[in-house]
């Protein structure tokens, strides 16, 4: 197993990465909230053919693998590109297997996205991309179905994500059975890996950052990089950076894997761990631990995987924060839901639940695993 880039895979990152530079980053994300979609980004974007890079090249996409996907997603991430690639990529991905991906969707065109939650009561809840998405594939019981249809209201949330809500009226049924459960799964198992590189681009941007501040900003007449105690928590996060990065590389490898055929292997106690599902929850749930956090008040939620394989745990206060908290809570005297997601793994203290008019309910799995 070679994980390193091949020199097509390299083209791809230094391409990638200049038209990220030039044409996303901090500013634009800004100027793009509260819904998080450059509109001129995504034009531009389009004329790189990115949309539908990741369809076979037989049904006219650009035939690039998962793990060419993935190099382009690290890119995105690390220049925090407000745009709907990775899940566009995936949805497109997964129609032009069911056969029904058309032109405006490889062209981007028209903005895909997927329902990373199963559909509930006629509704797919809190879908990334549902602000900004004119076709939507959800699981609707045991049919994969397509929706065309107008983007949802925005969502209020502190990563100013284009989350929405997204009634399921008349739909296409694109599979149905354990055909479509398993396109289903494959295709989560994807997000959840290109989800993770993207994460990985975040985190070793936000590592340079903080070296080149603590370079600069001086305390007590030096700069605060000498002091030791900064030089220890520094020193720990490229480990943890390069974990991540190895085990997201692993999981888009086993998924290509997967898609010529080959079955993997779930072998915990040899140590021996190929199967795609797996490798693509444990990239993310790393990818989301990259950067130590710990919250500042007392909650406890519930994280899960967005999967029939999924986990479950706890988290509170007590300890470090291994990974991001989503939430729905509604006060006893509003109708509606408040969503949001928090690096912290706990609401934020406007929501947080200090009396019984308050409740932390339906933890959401599918936006930060």
């Amino acid at each position: 197993m070679d994980l390193g880039l091949t020199e097509d895979q390299e083209a791809i990152r230094d391409v990638f990465a200049d038209f990220f530079t030039s044409e996303t980053g901090p500013e634009r994300a800004r100027a793009a909230e509260p819904v998080g979609f450059d509109a001129a980004a995504w034009e531009r974007l389009m004329e790189t053919g990115a949309p539908g890079m990741g369809v076979d090249a037989d049904l006219g996409g650009g035939g690039a693998s998962l793990a060419d996907l993935a190099v382009v997603a690290e890119e995105a991430g690390a220049r925090i590109a407000p745009l709907p690639l990775i899940d566009h990529q995936v949805t497109a991905r997964l129609l032009a297997n069911m056969g029904g991906c058309d032109d405006d969707v490889l062209s981007g065109a028209a903005i895909a996205g997927l329902a990373v939650r199963p559909v509930e009561d006629g509704t797919a809840r809190t879908v990334p991309t549902g602000a900004v998405a004119g076709r939507l594939v959800a699981l609707d019981g045991d049919r994969l179905i397509a929706v065309d249809g107008p983007p949802g209201d925005p969502l209020a949330n502190h990563g100013c994500l284009p989350l929405a809500h997204r009634e399921v009226g008349a739909a296409t049924v694109l599979a149905e059975g354990p055909e479509a459960v398993a396109a289903y799964d494959r295709a989560l198992d994807e997000w959840r890996t290109l989800t993770a590189s993207t994460l990985v681009g975040i985190t070793r941007t936000s590592l340079d950052l903080g070296v080149a501040y603590v370079k600069e900003r001086e305390q007590f007449g030096r700069p605060v990089g000498s002091f030791q105690a900064v030089q220890h928590l520094l020193a720990d996060l490229p480990g943890l950076l390069d974990g991540a990065r190895l085990l997201t590389a692993k999981a888009a490898w086993a998924g290509d894997r997967a898609s010529a055929g080959e079955s993997g292997v779930l072998d915990v106690d040899a140590n021996d761990v190929t199967d795609f599902g797996a490798l693509a929850t444990m990239a993310l749930v790393v990818a989301g631990e990259a950067r130590p956090l710990r919250p500042t008040a007392a909650s406890t939620c519930t994280v899960a995987t967005a999967s029939a394989r999924s986990t479950t745990s706890s988290c509170s206060s007590a300890g470090p924060a291994p990974s991001p908290c989503c939430w729905e809570t509604r006060p006893a005297s509003a109708g509606g839901w408040l969503t949001g997601c928090s690096p912290t793994r706990r609401p934020p203290d406007g929501l947080l639940p200090r009396a019984p008019s308050h409740r932390v309910s339906r933890p959401d799995p599918g936006i930060c695993g």
